[in-house]
């Protein structure tokens, strides 16, 4: 095809395009085409965006403390031997290697008891969790481990009334001489609190030293409730712990990611998501379709000067060029515009939210509770193949709009077409 005639048809689909008074209708409806493609887009790309971003919100409370690939014996305790460890260091992805003892006990100060959950681990493994240490309230993580002190949940804090430096008792349960369960009681000091935002961890969760408790409940300095371990990227566990399997061989062990342990609502995400993907891409589609009946209201509208072009000389492949460029164009400017305008939303959503949460709440706004706060403000996520897809999608979905107009336009009889001209 020679540049001559590519430039006929860029002209004659500019000509379709231009707004006339005999056809101002027609581009009235191709203009709200163009919007609609373009609103799809945008609309696709920031609720993605945004269901993205509570995905990570809450698969960050899911992981919350623990790790993501979690090893412990299927009965009793696991022995956390330095050949175990240093094996599991090596393992590809591997970031942090944490041991962890965990037991139910009561904890009391000033006349209040309360349940809590008590969970040894190491200074070095109390340090590498941000969760923790970017969350301190009160106090500081400096002593622990040199003193029987203890870092608790605030909302624990709270409702035993204590601040740090106070003084709480931890009562746990040990046999005796004759065989009898009996509590045993332990004072600990309060070093620090923190809050992480979720109710379970806030309210009962006490960290002290692992050796500490190991002596308390007369356990082995090896001995541990579980290993856990987190990775440079959580979205590889399965794969990491399928290797590790195989690498330990050990049928005492068992060795579950984190997405196998909260199998059913990582799976409820997954469909959430795709479901939402499907529902508002009906929103492109629909646009598309505008286009259809506008350029196909467009070629009626037409018959004539396609009638006229065709005895002029123009072959029906110059004119189906032309009504497909011009279909083509408003999804392709559409597309173009929707992105922008979903990437900018995106990337103001954060101002966005904080107006939305004033107007709703007002003045009661700073009061929200810390456990849904992640959902007022709106987090979000743009993953550049999420958007990469919408992009194809809209722009496969208006080329498909755009070829039955053109197809339709070939067919047009110069004869017919110049009767009642």
């Amino acid at each position: 095809m020679s540049e001559q005639v590519r430039t006929v048809e860029r002209w004659l689909a500019w000509r379709y395009l231009a707004t006339r008074q005999r056809e101002g209708f027609i581009s009235f409806i191709a203009v709200f085409s163009l919007v609609g493609v373009a609103l799809g887009v945008a609309t696709l790309i920031v609720v993605l965006s945004v269901m993205g971003g509570f995905h990570d919100a809450l698969i960050g409370r899911l992981i919350g403390m623990n790790g993501h690939i979690v090893i412990s014996a299927k009965r009793g305790l696991v022995e956390a031997t330095p050949e175990l460890m240093e094996k599991l260091r090596q393992m590809p992805e591997v970031r942090f290697v944490r041991l962890s003892l965990e037991r139910q006990a009561l904890v009391n100060a000033n006349g209040q008891t309360r349940g809590a959950v008590l969970r040894g681990v190491r200074l070095e493994d109390l340090l590498s969790r941000d969760i923790v240490t970017k969350n301190i309230v009160q106090g500081e993580l400096g002593a622990f481990d040199t003193r029987p002190g203890v870092v608790i949940g605030d909302r624990l804090r709270l409702a035993l009334n204590v601040r740090a430096g106070d003084k709480i008792t931890l009562i746990t349960q040990r046999l005796n001489e004759n065989g009898i369960i009996a509590p045993r009681y332990v004072d600990y000091e309060v070093l620090a609190s923190f809050t992480t935002k979720r109710y379970e961890f806030d309210s009962s969760l006490i960290f002290l030293p692992l050796r500490l408790l190991q002596q308390d409940l007369d356990y082995d300095h090896r001995r541990a409730s579980s290993i856990d371990l987190e990775l440079a990227d959580p979205d590889d566990a399965p794969h990491v712990a399928a290797i590790i399997r195989q690498a330990l061989g050990r049928d005492d062990l068992k060795v579950a990611d984190w997405q196998a342990l909260n199998s059913r609502f990582v799976g409820a995400l997954r469909v959430e998501s795709a479901m939402m993907f499907i529902i508002l891409s009906l929103v492109v589609l629909v646009a598309a379709m505008n286009v259809v009946a506008s350029f196909t209201m467009l070629v009626r509208v037409k018959r004539g000067s396609i009638a006229i072009l065709r005895t002029m000389g123009a072959a029906p492949a110059t004119i189906v060029h032309a009504f497909f460029l011009a279909a083509a164009a408003l999804g392709l400017v559409g597309t173009v515009l929707g992105t922008a305008l979903g990437l900018l939303v995106c990337a103001s959503m954060s101002a966005i939210a904080t107006l939305l949460r004033q107007v709703a709440y007002g003045s009661e706004a700073g009061g929200i509770a810390p456990e849904i706060d992640f959902i007022t403000a709106a987090p979000v996520r743009v993953q550049s193949s999420e958007v990469i897809a919408i992009v194809l999608i809209a722009l496969l979905l208006s080329l498909a709009a755009a070829a039955y107009p053109a197809w339709r336009s070939a067919r047009v009889d110069p004869v017919e077409g110049l009767r009642y001209e």
